[in-house]
């Protein structure tokens, strides 16, 4: 399955995320170009980089001045997405606002270089009226991106130059245990102060705590392996999440939490992935087993992130922007099947319960979109 450049590739995310050298000379010929490529598909330009540091040979001199100046570019959106928050989050306080920043540059702080870590949008958690009240207030001033998701409330917006995405809960549409999992989880952070918090600049921006923030990093990697494409970042995510916190997560509370989600086979399968391909030390893993069943899983978990690329980047995404409604809704149903097709052999009876529950929420989509129209 692997090819030598992939083989590379995941020797020198596993030796930048965790800092340490890697001997590239057992894999021969290197085709860094397509290293670059991979890296660029997988949005971890970054960790590469910092890999490419401890490793004993380096791509040619152009294309490493060329790797060098991709990673001070996202450096410079780092800070200026860092000023950004700082200054909205100011905002929304001064207008009564209280919000929790999800996963992105929260998370970018479990890294040893958190500015190398490429950057998304700005996901904001807000919890009953006041997410109301947040979406009347961002009109004012915001583009508002596309139609808001009543079903998942969440409204994606443009401020200045900025993609913010508003979230009145993080449920991801792949079954009721779940949901009532990551519906536990928040109450716990906006009725029992489960939270940590980021001194940005000079301001306080809000996280959830350890153990509430990795269930919902593996939640949203489960909605991305099941809805449209999961990429390697994601995954990088979680590894440094549960390194940085490997002391105070409560083992027995998560345990307990993923059992009665009912996805013990994801955890277990990502954590195989994660300890056998990224080099996630395995005293940092909680449950994970060496069981040659979840490494089988691992390996095909690998195949699908490297065929579909980080959301989907390996598709053409044209069709959302620029096909009428049931158009898309058609191409995205080709593509879920697609996807079907290959989650099946890794997780099957969850891959079944995620493709009915997509297609229920496709229904009741098309449904308003017609009765919107009498």
């Amino acid at each position: 399955m692997q090819s030598n450049n992939i083989g590379v590739f995941l020797a020198l995310v596993s030796a930048g995320l965790w800092e340490k050298e890697v001997l590239l000379s057992p894999y021969g010929e290197i085709d860094f170009d397509e290293v670059y490529r991979i890296a660029e598909e997988q949005s971890v330009v970054g960790v590469v980089l910092a890999g490419i540091e401890n490793s004993n040979i380096k791509p040619p001199q152009e294309l490493l001045l060329q790797w060098i100046g991709e990673v001070q570019l996202i450096e410079q959106r780092n800070k200026a997405m860092n000023a950004f928050v700082e200054d909205l989050y100011g905002r929304m306080q001064r207008n009564g606002l209280y919000s929790i920043l999800m996963k992105g540059q929260g998370i970018a702080q479990c890294y040893e270089r958190p500015l190398w870590r490429t950057a998304g949008d700005i996901d904001l958690l807000l919890n009953g009226d006041s997410y109301e009240q947040a979406k009347k207030w961002f009109r004012t001033f915001s583009q508002v991106d596309e139609d808001e998701n009543v079903f998942r409330k969440r409204l994606n917006l443009k401020v200045d130059s900025w993609d913010v995405e508003l979230h009145g809960t993080m449920r991801g549409e792949l079954g009721g245990r779940i949901d009532r999992l990551i519906d536990e989880v928040q109450r716990d952070i906006f009725y029992g102060g489960d939270v940590r918090s980021w001194h940005n600049r000079k301001t306080t921006v809000f996280l959830p705590s350890a153990n509430g923030d990795v269930i919902f990093v593996f939640t949203h990697i489960m909605q991305h392996f099941f809805r449209g494409g999961i990429g390697l970042r994601q995954i990088c995510d979680w590894c440094r999440l549960l390194w940085t916190y490997r002391s105070e997560l409560d083992s027995e509370l998560l345990k307990s939490r993923i059992k009665k989600a009912g996805i013990m086979s994801e955890w277990k399968a990502f954590a195989a992935f994660a300890v056998e391909y990224l080099g996630m030390p395995v005293e940092a893993m909680p449950m994970y087993s060496s069981d040659k069943r979840w490494s089988r899983k691992a390996d095909r978990i690998c195949s699908y992130i490297m065929a579909v690329g980080n959301f989907g980047h390996n598709r053409d995404m044209s069709y959302k922007s620029q096909s009428p409604f049931f158009k898309r809704m058609i191409i995205s149903l080709k593509y879920r099947t697609s996807d079907f097709a290959k989650q099946v052999l890794v997780f099957p009876l969850d891959a079944v319960r995620a493709y009915w529950y997509i297609w229920g929420t496709g229904l009741k989509v098309v449904a308003k979109k017609l009765l919107s129209k009498r």
